[in-house]
């Protein structure tokens, strides 16, 4: 018995499209990501040629790689998309590999070089420069998970109308950075966390002359903290003296299993001492092998908020 001819098209059209490779650059298919951005399907994978895209695009779009292709930089310097960022990603299981993020900027004081949206999102050998924020995420992102890994924030930071960071990651299930610079954030945290889980490892958090960041990581509402074999340096200027690590500063919001702190090396530059880590509320941190320098005190508890 032969099968109907209507009854093969439907079959044939619930078969999802096999992932296609979408190439973006002068001479391409698309010259631009965000025309790429726009046609993009599941389980495709963008490769950007190197140079420099005034541009920016919302990445719709699940499972999704978006990577520089080899041979020089690729960078992305604006306009920002829809008041948000340079790549507004709001597709699930998305990894961005390889570019550069340069510039985000509005009048509202909030832009992100990548504004996360969607679900699980991996960042690797990226570089976020001179934006009001390198990363910024959805408020409530609590079954995801965040990872960024061998990149680099530089000069990140802003006080206009609302206070922007390094990184501000929204209530993750976990964020994850390992061997991943923070430098130079002008004002407000490098690195501020509401994740229920944030572990840190063999990253660096400086801060440098003629910036005025506050907190090198801020964990506010608690959860589990993982800080291990990084380098944190703190002044000689500041936007806050008190102290470099801070844990549960708005109220510990999220169950705290564990808080430990190994392997880290920790100097202060200012000429007032400071405190390495400061945590609000109960809680006994592992703490050691952490080698301090300058006028500093290693931790310090506070009533809980």
């Amino acid at each position: 018995m032969r099968t109907p001819l209507a009854l093969i098209v439907l079959i044939l059209s619930a078969v999802p499209a096999p992932a296609a490779t979408l190439e973006v650059g002068p001479g391409k298919r698309f010259a631009r990501p965000s025309e790429a951005a726009a046609v993009a399907r599941a389980s495709d994978r963008v490769v950007i040629a190197p140079g420099r895209y005034v541009d920016c695009a919302v990445w719709r779009a699940d499972r999704l790689t978006i990577a520089a292709a080899p041979g020089g930089e690729v960078l992305i310097t604006g306009p920002i998309c829809a008041n948000k960022g340079l790549f507004v990603i709001a597709g699930r299981d998305v990894t961005v590999e390889g570019i550069t993020f340069q510039g985000a900027a509005f009048a509202g004081g909030n832009a992100a070089g990548i504004r996360a949206e969607g679900g699980d999102l991996t960042i690797r050998r990226s570089a976020f420069l001179d934006n009001q924020n390198g990363i910024l995420t959805k408020a409530e992102m609590r079954d995801h998970r965040l990872v960024i890994e061998d990149s680099r924030f530089v000069g990140n930071g802003a006080l206009i109308h609302e206070c922007a960071h390094g990184l501000y990651a929204g209530h993750w299930r976990e964020v994850v950075v390992r061997r991943t610079r923070f430098e130079a954030t002008r004002v407000c945290h490098h690195l501020k966390s509401r994740a229920e889980r944030t572990v840190i490892e063999e990253s660096a958090f400086l801060d440098t002359p003629g910036n005025r960041a506050s907190y090198l990581i801020d964990i506010p509402n608690g959860g589990d903290l993982v800080l291990r074999n990084s380098t944190l340096r703190k002044g000689p200027d500041h936007g806050n003296p008190e102290a470099a690590v801070v844990h549960g500063a708005e109220g510990r919001r999220n169950a705290t299993r564990e808080i430990v702190l190994i392997g880290n090396r920790f100097e202060n530059l200012q000429p007032r001492g400071t405190v390495f880590f400061r945590l609000y509320g109960e809680g006994e941190p592992v703490m050691k092998d952490n080698r301090l320098s300058g006028p500093v005190t290693p931790f310090q508890r506070l009533p809980g908020r």
